[in-house]
């Protein structure tokens, strides 16, 4: 009986996931883990659909610059810069978890992202 107790889906649920969606995130471990990261387009910038998602606090700002570029199909040539605040750019290997301690309002943290220089 108890080999039956551990199924294989509960193996599965415990996937590295990059970025997910807040519907996914319903469990009370999960949220301690992850922030909401609100992401608003800039300029001539596609608008993503999804703007509210769940990021890991360990993730930097290049993994996620990474996934919105991958996510919005820009070419390899294009660049994407994101932004705090209307005004400054983090550093590539800043965790979004420090950014949300410092500059996250109402529960998640703000960043615009754009294909030219906005700010800073």
């Amino acid at each position: 009986m108890s080999e039956n107790a551990e199924s294989p889906t509960e193996t599965t649920k415990e996937e590295p996931t990059t970025v997910s969606s807040p519907a996914e995130n319903s469990g009370s471990n999960e949220e301690k883990k992850k922030i909401d990261v609100l992401l608003k387009a800039v300029g001539d910038t596609p608008i993503m659909k999804t703007k509210k998602w769940a990021v890991e606090r360990g993730r930097t700002v290049q993994s996620l610059s990474t996934f919105i570029s991958r996510f919005l199909k820009l070419e390899p040539s294009e660049q994407l810069f994101i932004y705090v605040n209307q005004s400054f750019a983090p550093s590539p290997d800043q965790e979004v978890g420090v950014l949300f301690e410092c500059f996250g309002s109402d529960g998640k943290l703000v960043l615009h992202y754009c294909k030219s220089q906005a700010w800073g």
